[in-house]
């Protein structure tokens, strides 16, 4: 393991890029809006099993290779992009035609799935933990199990703030009126297509 003021600086700064938002929590925000606290919770539980496929995947290498190989990694962020965008599509869709005292969810163990596909399909997870784990990485120490380690670390922050975004959608989709609710419905298909078609456009570390 890193010495103590390495580990307290990783912490540091694993848990500012935790509370930065980013795609992740837009999701977990725009999957609340849509089916509620318990699919948000379901959702970020998910989100966390995926990001511990590329913890697991960078420390045998897996990610370094995926990230290596262009065809891989287009591959990779295609299918990830797709499938967000079809989430975003789906979820606009079904917000426009149900009734406006209604509310249509997609049930826990779905939004759990998505949560996962959508976060092992994301090569920009596993670029961030290749190019940020290893900073803190003792090499005179078992490599793999420090990134391991400090991977799951980084993940428990994640789901953490996750969690707690997800407690301020769901006050909020609380508070909101029947129409208004389908209106930010809408948005929240919307931002899943939005972050799919960024994913589009992620590039492969140099």
């Amino acid at each position: 393991m890193p010495d103590f003021q390495t580990f307290i600086l990783f912490l540091a700064a694993s848990l500012l890029v935790a509370i930065t938002p980013g795609p992740g929590i837009f999701y977990i925000v725009a999957r609340t809006l849509v089916g509620g606290r318990t699919e948000g919770l379901a959702s970020s539980v998910g989100l966390g099993l995926g990001g511990l496929v590329h913890v697991f995947g960078g420390a045998v290498g897996i990610s370094a290779l995926v990230m290596a190989s262009a065809e891989a990694f287009t591959f990779l962020k295609i299918a990830g992009a797709l499938y967000l965008i079809w989430l975003g599509l789906k979820t606009w869709r079904e917000a426009r035609i149900v009734e406006p005292t209604e509310v249509q969810t997609t049930g826990v163990r779905r939004a759990f799935r998505d949560g996962i596909i959508v976060e092992a399909l994301n090569p920009k997870t596993a670029a961030f933990f290749l190019a940020f784990i290893p900073q803190f990485v003792d090499p005179s120490a078992n490599v793999a199990a420090q990134f391991i380690v400090l991977g799951l670390i980084s993940v428990a922050l994640n789901i953490s703030v996750d969690l707690v975004a997800t407690h301020l959608a769901a006050r909020a989709r609380a508070g909101l009126r029947p129409l208004i609710l389908t209106k930010m419905r809408q948005v929240s298909g919307a931002i899943m297509c939005a972050l799919g078609a960024t994913l589009v456009f992620a590039r492969r570390a140099s």
